[in-house]
């Protein structure tokens, strides 16, 4: 029986890529998406080519409701989950946190921390009955450092990380590894925003002297998802071209 995995945030850039790298490697995918029904329609079709079984589910993870929805039709399509990705993440334009409404605040860390504390609420109890599995969480550089005129995507960040060490201590006896991966700059549309001459700017920033791509990302997520990564737990794994050293 193939093992399961659902990812959030599955429809576009990262979670696309990881979605494709797991059903390459045999396992039976649920996609999550919120507004991109297109993409994740295509994806998902493109992961049933490769011979497995492959579902998209919409919902808003910042929605307690919907994020519980989400993990029960998961494991109903496909059963219990063996590891889970919560990469579902927005982003803002960079902008002085004196230009940051309460609107946008709330958005922000409703999606980015809010959504991956309730996709965990109702995810983890299954997870624990199986005793077995694993969990990887999608921070940032900027959660490890912190970004000028990023306060609330890197304060929501920080917070994925604190989250995932917490979790690791308290699902640690029930066998269940918690770990984090923390993209540096990355070619995805949550990008969109930057201009090309800041693009340019972070790839010859990083000291591999280029911009991450979301299948390298994906990989680091599928490692700390298997058993190659069976004795680690409570670590972030920085994927950041040495931007952070």
């Amino acid at each position: 029986m193939a093992p399961t995995v659902l990812i959030t945030g599955a429809s576009r850039g990262i979670g696309a890529a990881t979605a494709r790298l797991f059903a390459q490697e045999g396992w039976d995918v649920a996609v999550n998406f919120n507004f991109s029904q297109c993409e994740a329609e295509r994806l998902v079709h493109e992961l049933r080519e490769l011979g497995g079984k492959a579902v998209p589910i919409q919902a808003d993870v910042s929605v307690p409701e919907e994020a519980a929805r989400m993990v029960r039709e998961a494991e109903a399509a496909l059963g219990a989950l063996d590891a889970l990705v919560c990469n579902a993440g927005i982003a803002l334009p960079q902008q002085l946190l004196t230009d940051t409404t309460d609107e946008q605040w709330h958005t922000l860390l409703s999606t980015d921390l809010d959504g991956v504390f309730y996709t965990l609420r109702a995810a983890v109890p299954g997870m624990v009955r199986q005793k077995r599995g694993a969990i990887v969480t999608v921070s940032s550089m900027w959660g490890v450092t912190g970004g000028s005129c990023e306060v609330p995507y890197s304060a929501a960040k920080a917070g994925v990380i604190g989250l995932t060490k917490s979790l690791a201590k308290e699902l640690g006896p029930s066998q269940l590894r918690v770990n984090c991966v923390a993209p540096g700059a990355v070619d995805t549309d949550m990008n969109g925003h930057l201009s090309a001459e800041d693009l340019a700017v972070l790839g010859e920033e990083t000291p591999l002297g280029r911009m991450g791509t979301p299948e390298e990302i994906a990989q680091a997520v599928y490692f700390l998802a298997t058993e190659r990564a069976s004795f680690i737990t409570g670590q972030v794994l920085r994927v950041d071209g040495g931007m952070v050293i």
